[in-house]
């Protein structure tokens, strides 16, 4: 019999408030393909909000907290529907735990974090959910973390184009930034929507039914200015996408 791998999931925490489905979708997703899902209900937030914006200090509890909470037994690997937040724990926590006594734990702690879906091909090699389906077109969304932070690209599409029914349009600029960038949202308000403006009439262009992404964050983003402006067209999660249909 096949050893089961024990996953501990991290629920993001605007995924937690905004988007619960999806986080139960992941862990539905996770134990079909035959893994022991673990949650740890004190775990909180990665730190990226406190640490994008300057609060190094702040940043660094938080990272002190993810780092209690998801150090146990090493076997355990930390999974999240979220490659932003796995590149927060992945890469910037190398600046936070750099002169730490704790960089070693950390060090241990790094080798087992992952996205969903490079979780699903990378270490578990699987390409495909059985029974998935979900009828129409989509077109993908590179998301900046996911791409540049963690090196996804081919492993959502190879998911998808098992997902029956399910037909991949490419659009134009598709690794282009979607102007959500948390606070950048914020701050530049009027840059941010001009790039989610071009973002989602790019993926109009090509006639999907859906914008898909590893990364609830760009979505949301994406979705606001879609409701905002009536547009015909919608967001899913890839987690979301994966547990459709069975």
């Amino acid at each position: 019999m096949a050893r089961r791998h024990i996953v501990d999931i991290f629920v993001p925490c605007f995924v937690d408030q905004l988007f619960p489905d999806t986080a139960m979708n992941m862990v539905k997703v996770l134990e079909k393909v035959g893994c022991d899902v673990r949650y740890n209900p004190n775990q909180t937030c990665c730190g990226q909000p406190a640490y994008n914006a300057g609060f190094f200090d702040e940043a660094r509890e938080v990272a002190d907290k993810f780092l209690e909470d998801f150090t146990g037994d090493t076997s355990h690997y930390i999974v999240a529907p979220s490659a932003s937040c796995v590149g927060m724990v992945r890469n910037a926590y190398q600046d936070i735990f750099v002169k730490s006594s704790k960089l070693v734990q950390y060090r241990a702690m790094q080798k087992k974090v992952y996205e969903l879906t490079e979780f699903l091909t990378d270490v578990l090699g699987i390409t495909r959910i059985e029974g998935a389906s979900l009828p129409g077109l989509y077109t993908y969304h590179d998301s900046c973390s996911a791409l540049r932070e963690c090196g996804i690209k081919a492993g959502p599409r190879e998911l998808l184009s098992h997902v029956r029914g399910l037909e991949l349009v490419e659009m134009e600029d598709n690794e282009t930034c979607c102007g959500f960038g948390g606070t950048f949202a914020v701050k530049f308000e009027a840059i941010s929507t001009a790039m989610a403006e071009q973002k989602v009439d790019n993926a109009l262009a090509t006639g999907a039914d859906y914008i898909i992404s590893t990364d609830s964050s760009c979505l949301m983003h994406l979705e606001a200015y879609i409701k905002k402006q009536n547009k015909p067209i919608k967001t899913m999660h890839i987690a979301d996408v994966l547990a459709s249909g069975w």
